[in-house]
């Protein structure tokens, strides 16, 4: 629980974290794009040019691939899942393996190394925009993003806000659950070992407990928000205001062209 990285804020000096919060949510965006437009002859030749492009912006904004690769952990066991569904799921391709009658396709494989390839990437576009903008600045970056649909009836503010407090209280939570998990033990629940009854009871008296510590910083939380005048539908004034320069604009457009390289490389390319 304490390696996850999902979520956390690294208050680094870096051009990264020099971007206006609104070019890397709309490069993200453009970026997730790319991933999803990554196909025909050659899809991993594609992933490879933007694995290339997120390990370079990874350097730029001073983080390390060991801290990437702690944000990948929570998705091992759905990694693991769905390379035992592609498995049984697809009877194509050429045989690689035969154990008894069943037989492993090498369409199973490939489509298994897709999927891995993009989820693995998302996390990276993903991890890269939270650990190089600060809260404030995600919630003021969604909002500006938003405003134009305030004109059909979109609360872009509380949507910004809803978004940041839930990025916000990522690691609190997983900081919770280590806190309840080591309190448990204490009291002899063993969460690795035993039958799947005592499994099961040692995860509701995991639940329940982080449940209510869950309610309860929520309703401070609502209580300090009131405390300070806070309300939604009032008129809100900045201390901040988000300046967009040339090292922005060029950072967009290079997200932009990416999803053409992206798209021209798997589809046109032969290779």
């Amino acid at each position: 629980m304490k390696n996850i990285a999902l979520g956390r804020y690294l208050p680094l000096d870096s051009m990264i974290h020099r971007l206006d919060p609104r070019i890397k949510i709309m490069s993200m965006i453009f970026l997730m794009i790319a991933v999803f437009m990554v196909g025909g002859n050659n899809p991993f030749v594609a992933y490879g040019v933007l694995l290339v492009v997120l390990l370079g912006s990874i350097l730029l904004a001073k983080l390390t691939i060991g801290y990437v690769i702690k944000a990948m952990k929570p998705m091992v066991f759905m990694l693991v899942f769905l390379t035992i569904i592609n498995i049984f799921a697809y009877k194509t391709g050429h045989v690689l393996v035969t154990i008894g009658s069943f037989k492993i396709y090498s369409d199973a494989i490939v489509n298994t190394l897709f999927i891995v390839f993009r989820l693995m990437l998302m996390i990276m576009i993903t991890t890269l925009l939270t650990a190089s903008t600060a809260p404030l600045d995600l919630t003021l970056g969604i909002e500006d993003l938003l405003k134009p649909f305030k004109k059909i009836g979109v609360p872009s503010h509380e949507i910004a806000m809803m978004i940041s407090i839930a990025l916000r209280f990522i690691p609190t939570l997983i900081e919770d659950t280590q806190r309840i998990m080591n309190a448990q033990a204490s009291r002899g629940v063993d969460f690795q070992e035993g039958k799947l009854k005592e499994k099961i009871v040692g995860i509701v008296s995991l639940i329940i407990p982080l449940f209510v510590s869950a309610y309860h910083r929520a309703e401070d939380l609502a209580d300090a928000m009131e405390a300070r005048g806070y309300h939604p539908g009032n008129p809100r004034t900045r201390y901040k205001q988000l300046k967009i320069n040339k090292v922005d604009i060029l950072v967009l457009t290079f997200s932009i062209a990416m999803c053409f390289v992206v798209y021209f490389v798997g589809h046109v390319i032969v290779i």
